[in-house]
């Protein structure tokens, strides 16, 4: 079994409340979770507005297989529009 961990640190251009990044975050998290069947929730920068980390995990019978799927994510975040991808880390154990 092979678990592939990401760790993304987010932009949200114009939010100017918790309540407004929740609005971006909430959409965004459930389409990782559908679009590529992984694990994700917000793990950090919890009450800044304009920031936030989200963790992602999948796991995997191949390192190849769950470090594919990290990437065409990270890819699929940098290009979603409502969020800005500042940094990312994809580790696979």
């Amino acid at each position: 079994m092979v678990v592939g961990r990401a760790v993304l640190e987010l932009i949200i251009p114009g939010a100017d409340s918790l309540k407004a990044k929740r609005r971006v975050l909430r959409p965004l998290l459930q389409d990782l979770r559908a679009r590529f069947q992984v694990a994700a929730a917000e793990v950090d920068d919890l009450d800044l507005w304009a920031r936030s980390t989200l963790g992602v995990a999948c796991v995997s019978n191949d390192g190849r297989h769950a470090n594919e799927i990290l990437s065409r994510l990270v890819h699929w975040v940098e290009g979603v529009g409502t969020v800005e991808l500042e940094d990312y880390l994809i580790e696979i154990d």
